[in-house]
């Protein structure tokens, strides 16, 4: 047989004959297939055949995805011919050996890739038709009359290059449209919610009598999925789903009539290239999925995932960079953003609050990078955290008493730690009759209170003036008599304004700081103070022991689950180092001072304010002792 090779980095395609009972794939020059890359292993993954059937064995810890399946660690799926695996940065398929003579070289394109020109080909006739070059990324789906032109031309140039779809490109498309239109129901069956999975609702395209066909497929395969298909099971259902659709894939497509077959070919390139014209191209599905929590984009060719706790290559690409910056543009514009070679980078956000960072050549030289921290359509509750074992029970009780004793908190992490949703949750905690003020670079906290004044940073404009940075809000936000501050993240001088202000009487507020360990955090404090003044270190210190009560260190283990690992006291000034005490209050660990795994323990330290706790009813002794 034959293991077709398409580098996806380099662009380049390799066909390599081997052997038909067992291949090797890694990076040792030893196997069947060499695969030079530094994420793949030495011996990553065997291919091989038992009882008439292909086996896919994962043998290096880098992982191997199989239709879209992973593999887990030294465990096997059975594979068929043409079926994808993804390796690293390659695409292997394990192909039936062709006669020599009769090899062309040119049709050993991947489907993916071919359906990908294809819609290329529908997209640039689009824009050659409407004159839409120029108009970039301007329109919207609630611009009805150029939407209504649009899907006119589009359903002309579809139809006329629907002879350029050969059979897999046929599976293909049938596939996708199948797994989205059940993702989309079994969304509505959870939430009621219909989520724009396949588009054009209300055009010709749609047909009564293969519409009725394919809602007999639809509710035939959510049907059989034994999903619970509640609320609060949305996520765990759309992963079940998506593992046993992998599998029946295959035998579905199969039993699908040819004009049904060709009607849902014509719906899913219509809706691919309405995406990219009118909505956020091949991230417009991503963004609905429950169980992404992070999109990441890289040039025009990559698109990562973090799905389920695990980082993945979605196997999409955008046609052009062109198209990722009309839609790095359809994102920033409406909040009066702006991004070009002069102003390289921008933080924005999606209208249901989802996280923005985009960044374009000079800066990026792996082309216009795009990365988007999804937004929780429910906010988590402390209950999700403990569920999740980011927090136990006692910590969450004790942390909760703490707010409502008012106590000053930072939540210290690293990068996606989970430092906002910590945030977010302990916010929640604050009374309904206290008027909240909350700075952000990019709005994201959800508050459930109804008197929350919600502040986000400002750019300079094209003139280079109108800038409001945190700092600028900060200092404004002390003017309008807050009970409690709320500071998103705290990462240069506007350290100095919310440190006086933690000192002047507004107990009980929050942020965010990136570090790696609770004493770390008091040094980055103490460099961002000294961004905005130059004062004696000792008297910084004194500031910051007068205004922090609490850290609460969060990191993000290798399994991918966020867990508390530090629950400190800023406890004060060691006389002979002078630096700042910690004193952990909680450590995650098998016994107090232990780092390793396990759960959240009382070291045995009594915070100082804790009688102070009790007295006012806001927390129990058992909480730290229980």
């Amino acid at each position: 047989m034959e293991i077709w090779v398409y580098n996806q980095y380099a662009d380049t395609r390799e066909i390599i004959e081997v052997g038909d009972d067992e291949v090797t794939i890694g990076r040792d020059a030893g196997n069947s297939v060499c695969l030079l890359s530094p994420f793949v292993s030495r011996r990553h993954a065997r291919i091989f055949r038992q009882d008439g059937h292909y086996f896919v064995e994962s043998l290096g810890l880098n992982g191997v995805i199989v239709a879209n399946m992973e593999v887990p660690a030294n465990g096997s799926v059975r594979c068929e011919f043409g079926d994808e695996l993804r390796i690293g940065g390659f695409s292997l398929y394990m192909m039936a050996a062709a006669g020599r003579a009769g090899r062309r070289h040119d049709r050993k394109v991947p489907v993916r890739k071919r359906v990908i020109a294809l819609e290329q080909t529908l997209h640039a006739e689009l824009l050659d038709r409407l004159n839409l070059r120029a108009a970039g990324g301007q329109f919207t789906r609630d611009d009805s009359e150029h939407v209504a032109l649009i899907k006119h031309h589009l359903d002309e140039i579809v139809t006329d290059q629907l002879p350029q779809v050969d059979q897999e490109m046929r599976e293909h498309l049938v596939g996708e449209f199948l797994w989205r239109q059940s993702f989309s129901e079994i969304t509505r069956r959870c939430t009621g919610k219909i989520v724009y999975a396949y588009g054009f609702e209300d055009t010709d395209v749609l047909d009564s009598r293969f519409e009725n066909g394919v809602s007999r497929i639809i509710d035939g395969i959510v049907g059989d999925m034994g999903l619970a298909l509640r609320s609060d099971t949305l996520k765990d259902d759309v992963s079940t789903a998506e593992a046993q659709f992998a599998k029946m894939r295959q035998q579905i497509c199969r039993r699908i009539e040819p004009e049904l077959r060709l009607y849902m070919v014509r719906r899913m390139l219509h809706k691919e290239i309405e995406d990219v014209v009118l909505g956020y191209g091949p991230l417009q599905d991503l963004l609905d999925m429950p169980n992404v929590n992070e999109i990441m984009v890289v040039g025009k060719d990559h698109i990562y995932l973090e799905k389920d706790g695990v980082l993945q290559n979605s196997g999409r690409s955008f046609f052009s960079d062109e198209v990722v910056h009309n839609i790095i543009e359809r994102i920033i514009t409406p909040l009066g953003r702006r991004i070009d070679r002069s102003s390289p980078l921008v933080d924005a956000r999606l209208p249901d609050g989802s996280r923005v960072n985009a960044i374009i050549a000079p800066l990026s030289i792996s082309g216009p990078t795009l990365t988007i921290r999804k937004f929780a359509a429910v906010p988590f509750t402390i209950d999700d955290l403990i569920e999740r074992q980011t927090l136990s029970v006692n910590t969450g009780a004790f942390l909760k008493g703490c707010i409502l004793g008012r106590k000053n908190i930072l939540i210290s992490g690293g990068t996606s730690s989970g430092k906002t949703t910590t945030l977010n949750v302990l916010a929640s905690f604050i009374s309904n009759d206290e008027r909240i003020i909350t700075v952000e670079d990019s709005a994201e906290l959800q508050l459930p209170q109804e008197h929350v004044v919600r502040l986000e940073t400002r750019p300079a404009n094209v003139e280079g003036r109108g800038t409001y940075s945190i700092r600028d809000l900060i200092r404004n936000a002390l003017r309008m008599r807050p009970d409690r501050l709320i500071v998103g993240e705290t990462r240069g001088p506007e350290a100095l304004d919310m440190l006086q202000a933690m000192n002047t009487g507004h107990d009980g507020s929050l942020s965010t700081i990136h570090a790696n360990s609770p004493a770390e955090t008091m040094i980055r404090l103490e460099t961002m103070v000294l961004m905005a003044v130059d004062m004696p270190v000792r008297a910084i210190r004194e500031q910051i022991i007068a205004a922090i009560d609490l850290v609460v260190q969060i990191a993000r283990t290798p399994d991918g689950k966020r867990r508390v690992t530090h629950i400190s006291e800023i406890a004060g000034i060691d006389p002979e180092s002078l630096q700042i005490i910690t004193e952990d209050i909680f450590v995650l660990g098998d016994g107090a001072g232990c780092h390793g795994p396990g759960r959240l323990r009382h070291t045995g330290y009594m915070p100082r304010f804790i009688e102070e706790l009790m007295d006012k009813g806001c927390i129990e002794l058992g909480v730290l002792i229980g």
